[in-house]
């Protein structure tokens, strides 16, 4: 990869059909280097097809893509050389202890010392916390330590691109929580493109977030911005004193676009949409408190939740077709 290029992956118009069904439909996406980035959407919306493309499982019926600045196509096992990769639910043979699973999978990248190959593989149970559990069967290993040693074998020949499928399905919140913790910790050596459906984690540790539904993309962008929502910028402001005469203020600012009021136990909470955000974060809280009478007691740009965010995305998106 060209080192002044801090993308990893970089996808044109990628589109997939199956037997005239558009599974995916020009998609572009923009992956930066040592990014965690949250890949969503619901069951069928084309991120698997995505992912399979990507690994060049199979091949694109439309646009293109780069990865490390190769052609994912013509260039698929160079690609596939710098990648690890992590299904859905690993499996292991159960009578192999986890240092015997790494060792097996070492084996396909390494050829050197076997004293540095150990050292390797002691490097990387460490780094998904397992160093205390290496030589014990994986038979007797919880969901969560099957994924981190999942991790640990899509880690283990220094990937610069890990592609993670659904790393914390089905567990447990210790799990999750283990398992989110370990990606953390992998940021500095490599850059996470994963799959999931638990949008908690995903608000959780993802730089970047990308929604797909039904095969196009109908969102994508810094996580904070996402949780801003897709329309207008919203402020929340609770206050106490003259509802109509904040009223009448907002009335008068141009870049003010909606205002709702909800008042409960003697306050007023406002929801307040603007479509200059600089001219609001400069001036909104001046001009209410402008008139003496009024006290606040909050005043916050308001974030959306990402399961909000989400439903709204993907049920408006269907609703318009």
């Amino acid at each position: 990869m060209d080192a002044s290029n801090s993308l990893v992956i970089e996808t044109h118009n990628l589109s997939k059909a199956y037997k005239g069904v558009q599974a995916l439909k020009d998609l572009n996406l923009k992956v930066e280097q040592h990014s965690i980035f949250g890949f969503l959407g619901p069951n069928g919306a084309g991120k698997t097809t995505t992912m399979k493309i990507l690994l060049g499982l199979i091949k694109p019926t439309g646009g293109g893509g780069r990865i490390f600045g190769y052609d994912i196509v013509r260039d698929s096992v160079a690609i596939r050389e710098r990648i690890g990769y992590l299904p859905q639910q690993p499996r292991f043979l159960d009578y192999w202890t986890a240092r015997e699973s790494l060792r097996f999978t070492a084996s396909f990248f390494f050829s050197g010392p076997k004293a540095a190959i150990e050292v390797r593989i002691q490097e990387t149970l460490a780094l998904v916390g397992l160093d205390d559990k290496a030589d014990r069967p994986v038979k007797g290993f919880s969901g969560g330590e099957r994924q981190r040693l999942g991790i640990a074998q899509a880690q283990i020949n220094y990937p610069d691109l890990l592609i993670l499928d659904e790393p914390a399905a089905a567990l447990d919140p210790l799990g999750r929580h283990a398992v989110l913790e370990v990606m953390e910790r992998l940021r500095k050596h490599t850059t996470i493109f994963y799959s999931t459906h638990i949008l908690d984690d995903v608000q959780r540790v993802s730089d970047t977030v990308a929604i797909l539904n039904r095969g196009q993309l109908v969102a994508c962008g810094p996580i904070d911005q996402i949780l801003n929502g897709k329309d207008s910028t919203v402020f929340t402001i609770t206050e106490k004193g003259s509802t109509r005469r904040i009223e009448e203020c907002l009335q008068q600012l141009s870049w003010v676009t909606q205002a709702s009021a909800d008042r409960h136990n003697g306050a007023t909470t406002w929801q307040v949409g603007v479509s200059d955000e600089a001219a609001a974060e400069a001036h909104l809280l001046r001009h209410i408190l402008a008139d003496e009478a009024v006290v606040v007691t909050e005043f916050s740009r308001k974030k959306y939740d990402l399961e909000e965010v989400f439903m709204d995305l993907v049920q408006g998106d269907n609703n318009e077709r």
